[in-house]
């Protein structure tokens, strides 16, 4: 069995990269700066930014199913990526030194099991949960701060 971890599309993004600081606030969005190398995780590249580098914070539908476990939540992308990161059978940098809080969901988006992984785990836990054919994707979050990180394919 093998998966596959992809960045989320930089094209649904784009109009975003194009909005003035005012119009980004209109939205609930905000450009930030990178305050640390570490700490602020780029979703479509799937490692954290650089300390100086700009990204755009905003809310992000996640997970959108008609089940109660649709799920939105803020995410954080880097300013003018080209393309979505793409990781089979590894995990990507933003899974590295953090917690990761892993969600099976059946193919109608029902949650089925999860899984806590602490660094160094998350390729064991992945694993285990597609070991379960009622796994057909998976959902990585950040633990500590709830955000979406990651979508998890079988390949």
């Amino acid at each position: 069995m093998t998966y596959r971890i992809t960045g989320l599309s930089p094209d649904q993004f784009a109009m975003l990269h194009k909005m003035d600081d005012d119009q980004l606030r209109a939205i609930n969005a905000r450009r930030v700066i990178a305050a640390t190398s570490q700490g602020f995780p780029c979703r479509v590249t799937l490692e954290d930014a650089k300390k100086g580098e700009s990204l755009i914070l905003f809310h992000h539908v996640s997970h959108d199913v008609a089940t109660p476990y649709r799920s939105a939540y803020a995410i954080y992308i880097r300013e003018n990526v080209r393309q979505a990161a793409e990781f089979i059978d590894q995990t990507p940098p933003v899974f590295e030194g953090r917690p990761i809080a892993l969600r099976g969901f059946d193919a109608e988006g029902n949650l089925r099991n999860a899984t806590l992984a602490l660094p160094g785990q998350a390729d064991a836990r992945i694993r285990e949960l597609f070991a379960a054919d009622e796994i057909a994707y998976i959902h990585a979050h950040n633990a500590a701060h709830g955000c979406f990180s990651a979508a998890i394919e079988r390949n």
